[in-house]
């Protein structure tokens, strides 16, 4: 029984390298780890698979829609571009490699889509990197680290969805652990500028330049990355300061609401306001976003038919993400009522150093690196031992903040191995190949964030920090 869902797992991740969509082999690759144990199929897809993946659409659907949104008004707007310029401008080549790595940072932070980022910072990097006769290769490694990790497991508020899917399951909010959090977010980040630094003096030294092993594919437009009608980088960064507040008041706010409220109303009676509010805080936050870098950048968008561009090609594009992401949890789903999943489950529970953050670690980092995703492994691995997870920490006397945020923090380790879909267009959007840049792509986005990891389980537990 475990071999059929060790082969289906295996397709799953091979196919997903290989560029095939994980809502259509999903399901199928479920339903052949199913027929393996014996179980029906038809039942099996409709009952779990379809309910357990929809559950998942219906809770973070609307944070995909509007973060999807919201990056694309940032994006059309010349919002998201203004502030990559001014950062990288101001810092100049001398500081590329930072400079790059921190607008990616303070674009994801604001709650940008890493694709959206990618797409707005090449071209500067790009250009600086081009100045300084930086070796090219290391400029999917800098936007990788500012937009795959630490912004987007680790600083505590960050609205990605990585760091709101835990407080599902231990009713916790996305300022959980925060100084955890930040420490694993300065470990990560100065770790991989560290890195990247390294590499460039030492590529240099060997005689690599900008166009070295290169044939400058996918090269930018000069002029679009020195386009003088952008709008100042001090109002583009409003309605990202704006998100990141309101985040944080509306989680606040939230948390004193009186449930008794909505008793009152039999549809409501049951809700438990602690488990959700991470996600009625960030929608309230995001809508207020949108609003507000729509206005200020109306005279950047220019027409209604520009805008009516953004949001269309924001919510369809936040209907894939999120497809993809609850197939991923649906095939998980079904994966964890499979007999032979039991036996996986108990050998990482027997994995038992007195805490339940390594086993929570192994188990979420192996399964986000199946799935080529951060949010679709983190989201198997809780669905399926979350409340197992809970009961040990209550057990041992661990607050369940240090769950949520180890949880978060090992969504972003083995996720980023080289099948996964973010990997593979980012350097298809720098015109690079894996052989090219994946070795610094992958220390600063896999290697890094994983030690840290676990240097900081080591570290809270000793300590007792949260």
């Amino acid at each position: 029984m475990v071999i059929g869902i060790l082969i289906s797992l295996g397709l799953l991740m091979f196919i997903a390298y290989r560029g095939y969509s994980v809502i259509f082999w999903a399901p199928v690759l479920a339903l052949f780890a199913a027929f393996t144990a014996g179980f029906p199929l038809f039942a099996t897809y409709t009952e779990i698979f379809m309910t357990k993946g929809m559950a998942y659409a219906k809770s973070y659907f609307p944070v995909f829609l509007l973060g999807a949104v919201f990056g694309k008004v940032m994006e059309e707007s010349g919002a998201a571009k203004a502030i990559a310029r001014w950062i990288i401008k101001k810092m100049g080549a001398g500081k590329a490699i930072f400079a790059v790595v921190m607008s990616c940072a303070i674009l994801t932070y604001g709650g940008v889509s890493l694709f959206v980022v990618a797409f707005a910072v090449y071209p500067f990097a790009a250009a600086l990197f081009k100045e300084g006769d930086i070796p090219k290769r290391l400029i999917p490694a800098c936007i990788a680290l500012g937009s795959f990790t630490f912004t987007m497991t680790a600083f505590p508020g960050t609205p990605q969805i990585q760091n709101l899917i835990p407080g599902k399951y231990f009713g916790t909010t996305g300022y959980a652990a925060p100084t955890v959090g930040i420490i694993a977010g300065l470990m990560m980040a100065v770790g991989g500028i560290w890195w990247l630094e390294w590499r460039k003096k030492k590529l240099i030294a060997a005689g690599e330049n900008y166009g070295s092993m290169h044939n400058y594919v996918n090269e930018p437009d000069a002029a679009k990355a020195e386009d003088d009608n952008l709008m100042n980088p001090v109002v583009a960064l409003l309605p990202l300061l704006t998100v990141l507040v309101l985040n944080y008041t509306f989680t606040k706010m939230i948390l004193g609401w009186d449930p008794a409220f909505l008793k009152s109303y039999p549809d409501f009676a049951n809700i438990n306001i602690s488990s959700i509010v991470a996600i009625w805080a960030l929608i309230g936050a995001l809508v207020i976003g949108i609003a507000l870098a729509i206005a200020l950048g109306w005279k950047q968008i220019k027409t209604e038919a520009n805008m009516v561009k953004a949001i269309n090609t924001g919510a369809i594009g936040s209907l894939l993400a999120i497809m993809n992401t609850s197939s991923e949890v649906g095939y998980g789903s079904v994966i964890q009522k499979l007999p032979g999943f039991q036996t996986v489950a108990d050998f990482m529970m027997s994995i038992d150093p007195g805490t339940p953050l390594v086993s929570e670690a192994i188990t979420v980092n192996v399964l986000a690196g199946i799935t080529g995703s951060a949010s679709g492994g983190m989201s198997i691995a809780l669905e399926a031992m979350g409340q197992r997870y809970l009961d040990w920490g209550n057990a041992v006397g661990l607050n369940p903040e240090l769950l949520h945020k180890i949880a978060s923090l090992s969504s972003g380790g083995f996720d980023s191995l080289p099948h996964n879909g973010a990997v593979i267009t980012l350097l298809a959007i720098c015109g690079l190949t894996h052989k090219a840049s994946y070795p610094d792509l992958g220390m600063v986005s896999v290697v890094i964030p994983f030690l840290s990891t676990f240097i900081l389980i080591v570290v809270s537990t000793i300590l007792g920090i949260v």
